[in-house]
């Protein structure tokens, strides 16, 4: 039979950088319980750069007022948080669950000999190298080589995207990208896709397209199960038409569903605000915003909040001097947000940021991402970060 070159190259392309995953999945065929006690990970990304110092601004450093003449957010307009640090104004539903003691702050996160580029940063964030280490591997992938290869009960990973972060790509194992459950399911049951699954059978094992169409041909199931799993139960709460509101109610779906996933991992942006910063941020902070309230009261609602832990990050903060164009340039450390009823350290963790002690400009980190990532492998996925990571950092006490 012969096959449209085109839709051929589109469906690989679903199972290769969407599906990934087919034997793992497989082993999720049947009934399959998960424990209230069971921790989720979700990963938020704040791509492109967010300014962290006007997402929890230094309401009381002269430094930041003199830096930012035009940018800068009145300590009026903030929402205090303790007399020293404000949010920004946008971020109402976040200040609600700070006051509830389920959002914690985490300042000066970053590496050692930053780099400022958008690519390189991400990649360092994602695959959790040092700045002189190139990986090929992500930290949530090599997670799941390390937890998840052989095992009787096996874990999964899910990214709301159509492709597949570095993050998520592990050596042997791959999490799997999907924007919508039933957009999964119906693409995979395309009737091309399944004339070209039976083309297939007649490869031989050698030909290196055979793996593509012995990958394509174990999606199917998993793409159904996906799918099937997130009609159990179906989120009744109003979330914004927003992309992410969509993306945070599939998870929430899927968190309440009986479906093994531990980690979520979904990305806004751009923030990457070299111009007109103010409205860019503004809108993007309305969007996460508006899509957190329905979220977490989904999980208060479905008694899965304290084992839920959301943690957000970006590549890299901006620097601390505003630019000529209204917006900031590409910086170094930043803030982090860890939101969960399962908090062990609340409020504002760490020092807020020295701006009389800046290197060309630019935040000094003083604390290690790797920490962080190393605490939650350990403490909340009961992983072995040591295996994960490559060598050991001391934990923090959030959890």
């Amino acid at each position: 039979m012969l096959i449209n070159r085109r839709k051929f190259l589109h469906l690989g392309s679903l199972a290769t950088g969407t599906l990934m995953l087919p034997k793992f999945l497989k082993a999720f065929e049947g009934s399959v319980s998960l424990s209230g006690g069971n921790k989720v990970l979700v990963v938020l990304q704040l791509s492109g750069g967010n300014d962290g110092l006007n997402t929890v601004i230094p309401i009381r450093n002269d430094i930041y007022y003199r830096e930012r003449p035009v940018i800068s957010i009145a300590k009026e307009k903030t929402l205090n948080l303790n007399g020293e640090a404000g949010l920004h104004p946008s971020l109402s539903n976040l200040k609600a669950l700070y006051d509830e003691g389920e959002l914690s702050i985490l300042n000066n996160v970053g590496y050692p000999n930053p780099d400022r580029s958008h690519f390189r940063s991400m990649d360092i964030w994602q695959t959790a190298s040092n700045s002189n280490e190139y990986l090929n591997s992500g930290w949530l992938g090599r997670y799941l080589d390390a937890e998840c290869s052989g095992c009787s009960k096996p874990t999964q990973v899910l990214e709301m995207d159509d492709m597949l972060s570095l993050a998520l790509s592990g050596e042997k194992m791959k999490g799997i990208a999907l924007k919508d459950p039933k957009r999964l399911y119906d693409t995979s049951q395309d009737p091309f896709f399944k004339d070209i699954l039976q083309s297939g059978k007649n490869e031989q094992a050698e030909d290196p397209a055979s793996y593509l169409y012995k990958v394509m041909s174990e999606t199917v199931s998993g793409a159904d199960y996906i799918f099937q799993q997130s009609k159990l139960r179906p989120s009744t709460t109003v979330y914004p038409n927003s992309e992410i509101g969509k993306n945070l109610k599939t998870i929430a779906s899927l968190i309440s569903s009986d479906i093994n996933t531990r980690v979520y991992y979904v990305s806004l942006g751009s923030f990457d605000t070299h111009v007109s910063q103010q409205a860019k941020q503004e809108k993007l902070f309305n969007d996460l915003n508006d899509a957190i309230k329905p979220f977490t009261d989904d999980l208060k609602a479905n008694h899965r909040f304290e084992d839920v832990l959301m943690m957000s990050f970006s590549e890299f903060g901006r620097r601390v001097g505003e630019n000529a164009s209204g917006g900031t340039d590409h910086g170094t450390a930043n803030n982090m947000f860890l939101i969960s009823g399962g908090l062990k350290s609340k409020g504002i963790l760490n020092e807020m940021p020295d701006l009389s002690n800046l290197s060309d400009g630019d935040l000094v980190q003083q604390l290690d991402f790797k920490r962080v990532y190393a605490t939650l492998l350990n403490k909340w996925l009961l992983a072995d970060d040591y295996k994960i990571l490559g060598r050991q950092y001391d934990y923090l006490n959030f959890i």
